[in-house]
Order: C-alpha cells, then structure tokens, then sequence
C-alpha cells in the first residue's frame, strides 16, 4: 500500500451521500515518459511539518555556525533565480488555545554589498476566508481567475497568470550584513469550527546576490492591551538564531534503496531543484511533430510520475533536493507549485481529416502497467485528486489565436473531459501549449492523453 495524502483537508460542514460503488475498468493504450526535465532552478520547499503546533524553524537555509540548534540549519546560499513555496497548517492543541500562529521568511545578506532580490511573482492565501474548500463543476472556463477551492489551487492559479500579490513589493534592497522580512503573515484560528486553518505561499525570486532564507512559525505576540500583534524582526531574528526545529514532526520517509513494504513519502522541508517541465511532445528528438493515433485510440504521457507510480514509463519526475532533514520527503514528491510547459506540434498524415482531443485525467496510480493499458473508475472515487487550472493556447479553425484558462477536479480514477478538441485536415498540423502549476492539495500522478476520435470530419 502506498501513501501520498492531499495537503490539507477541511472537514465537510454537513455529510455527502455514499456514491455508489465503483467499478475498475482498463483503457487499452500506450503511456509515454515525458521529454524533457526538469530545470535547474533551486526551490525553497517548506511544507514539514505540515501541522505547526510548536513554534521554531519550519527551513533555513543559513549557515549553522553561531546557532543554538546547528542542525536546524542546512547552509544554502541563494543567487540567481529561486523559488519560495510554503504550505502549512495552524491547529490548536485545546479549544481554548486559540492564539494566531505566524509564517516568518527571512532573508539575510552575509555580503559586504547590498543586494537586490526582485519579487517576479508572488500570492499567499488562506484556506479560510481568502479560499476555502467549496464543491465545483469537474471543468469549467476560469478567464478571470475568480474560480478556486483551496489556498494552494488559487495560489497557483495567480503564478500561472504572472502575477503579484498587491501586498508583496516589487523588490527588496538588503543592506550587507542585515534581514528583511519577506513574510510575515497570520494563520488564524480563533473565529473557524474546527480551529484549523492552512496557508499556501509560493513566490518567483531573483537576487543579485548571495542571500539566506528561513521559514519559521511563531505565535502571535500580545500587546499590553492584551491584543495580538505580529512579530517583529527582531524577534523572528531570536528564534532563527536560538530555535530548534517546529513540531510535531511528520512521518519519517521510507529510505528510496527498500522497495519492498509500504512507501512513505512524507513531506519535504528542503532546497530541491527544479522550477519547470519544460517539454516539447514529438514523436522522435529527430522529428518536430506529434503524429496523432489512429481513430479510435489514444496515447498519454505521465505527469508528476513519482516513486511507485511512474504508470509504466519508469520515470519519476520528483524534483531531487540537495539539502534536507533527515526525517523529511528524499525527494519533492508531487512537485508541488513546479510548472509544466508542454508544446504539442500534432500532424495528421492520413488522407482525411480527422478530430483530435487532448484531456488532463487522472487513471489509478500503479507502478507497473499489468493490464497494458490505464485503470479507471466508473463512477470515480470520491477522493479528489487535482483540483487546479490548466491553461491551453492554440489557434482555432479560423487560425486565431486563443487562449483559455480552464479550471478542473478530478476525483480518483476519473477519465478528463477534453481541454480541447481540434480539426486537423489531411497532412496538416496544429500546434497545441498545454501550460499548469501541479496544485497544492492534489495527489499524483496524472496524465496528458492525446486521443483521435473515431468519427473523422
């Protein structure tokens, strides 16, 4: 049995009725690895413990010398372009401890130069209110980005679209030798039932210099008044410095050489590398099309492939990490907050026209393929397993560009509805962009399934 839990689930208000059960049914196809790889963008993923009951160092990335706890701290210098993403969980221990915890990032510049480090992008969100977990339609149009559930789901829906958050600056100027407040957010408790709550953070970082970053959790600090306030610095500052690592710990990872037994995963709390998937989808390196499959069948290709679930391809796509704790994730399992740039040149060579679909789905998570084919279930599970937009850019029959931005969720073993569906006349070709950030709270993996309908135009 093999474990890799959504990040973050809030209990439902009011029960759902059962679904009726479920049966297992083989799709008949060929799953493909997918070209390309990842880059080499380092990124800072802070999600363990994912659960912050006791305040201390969620990652740092500071060197350990002059530190109270040496091993909290993993001494990785950034430079360059980098990425921030964080994902965590405020939980009060009793109903009456109530107070708000905090997400610190500090940055600090150990250089005698001032350094610039520039905000590309940037979102932050709550689970409640900024973005609770709500039911929505398996796929609908998104072009304002007004549709989400969850913090991780709109998060990610801002990166795609290029945005800053109104809150995060343009950029930061660290002068030698001092920190800068990066975050310094609140993840409250006290008005919600249950008191939980989730923030989900990712940011696109360029610095023009050498720079230290940490992730911590601290509980709000109160004013004479009794009133809450943030942290200041300078207190982010003594718990970097004098802190040990925040808990409880997750669940130890199972070490990648014992493949036998079940598999933990466990969460990552680690400098990993890899930003973007980058891929152009061709039939050979030596040839520059796709070529569609014949009538009736269809091909996939694995996304987010990980250890026990490579569908088949033998690939994992796990971002590796260069630095972590030893009890958290060997690898970023799920790539989480990593963009996939897919670019999907299709040629038809036959002599007539044919319709062409091409569909994000989500087929059992298996190892090998047993049954020569992908596993689904009829109805799908009630688990919901991506839950994110996705969007396509090609041009239509009138050879306009469009652009679309489509949000979907898919439950366990549910077959995609298409993203799109195109005429492709006879020797010709059309050239798809299949662009989305694996979502916060989705359970790998996926894949992208190419299909030629049977009926040709």
């Amino acid at each position: 049995m093999f474990s890799l839990l959504p990040l973050f689930t809030l209990a439902q208000a009011t029960p759902t009725p059962s679904p009726p059960p479920s049966e297992e049914f083989v799709r008949l196809q060929e799953v493909r690895a997918l070209p390309g790889q990842l880059d080499d963008v380092l990124v800072f993923n802070s999600n363990s413990p994912e659960v912050v009951q006791k305040e201390g160092i969620l990652l740092s990335t500071f060197p350990s010398a002059n530190k109270r706890f040496p091993a909290a701290h993993l001494n990785v210098p950034l430079q360059g372009r980098f990425d921030l993403f964080a994902h965590h969980i405020a939980k009060a221990t009793t109903p009456e401890d109530l107070k708000t915890l905090y997400l610190g990032a500090i940055l600090h510049n150990s250089s005698s130069q001032p350094v610039t480090v520039d905000i590309l992008q940037a979102a932050s969100y709550l689970s409640q209110p900024d973005a609770p977990f709500i039911e929505l339609p398996p796929y609908i149009e998104n072009p304002t980005g007004s549709v989400y559930a969850g913090p991780g789901d709109r998060a990610m829906n801002d990166i795609l679209r290029g945005r800053r958050q109104a809150d995060f600056p343009a950029q930061l100027v660290i002068p030698p030798g001092e920190s800068r407040m990066l975050l310094n957010l609140p993840i409250p408790v006290k008005t919600l039932d249950p008191p939980i709550n989730g923030r989900s953070t990712l940011m696109r970082l360029r610095s023009n210099g050498p720079v230290y970053l940490a992730t911590l959790g601290m509980f709000a600090q109160t004013n004479a008044d009794g009133n809450e306030r943030a942290p200041t610095l300078e207190e982010w500052e003594s718990l970097l410095n004098n802190g040990e690592l925040s808990g409880p710990r997750d669940r130890t990872p199972t070490p990648p050489d014992i493949k036998t037994g079940q598999v933990i995963y466990s969460r990552v709390a680690g400098v990993a590398q890899g930003s973007t998937w980058q891929s152009q989808l061709v039939d050979s390196p030596t040839n520059q099309f796709l070529t569609i499959p014949t009538a009736g069948q269809a091909f996939s290709y694995g996304l987010s492939t990980l250890l026990a679930g490579t569908l088949g391809t033998n690939q994992i796509q796990s971002a590796p990490i260069q630095a972590r704790y030893s009890d958290t994730a060997y690898q970023a399992h799920g790539n989480y907050a990593v963009q996939y740039n897919l670019t999907l040149p299709l040629h038809n060579p036959t002599s007539q026209s044919q319709r062409v679909t091409v569909s994000l789905e989500t087929p059992l998570k298996e190892d090998a393929l047993s049954k020569q084919g992908l596993r689904f279930l009829e109805p799908p599970a009630r688990q919901v397993f991506f839950r994110g937009n996705v969007r396509i850019r090609y041009n239509d029959e009138s050879n306009r560009p469009l652009t679309q931005y489509i949000h979907l969720v898919q439950r366990r073993g549910e077959e995609g509805e298409p993203l799109v569906t195109l005429s492709i006349p006879s020797n010709q070709h059309r050239l798809v962009q299949v662009d989305f950030l694996y979502p916060p709270d989705s359970t790998p993996p996926q894949v992208l399934t190419v299909k030629t309908l049977d009926t040709p135009n």
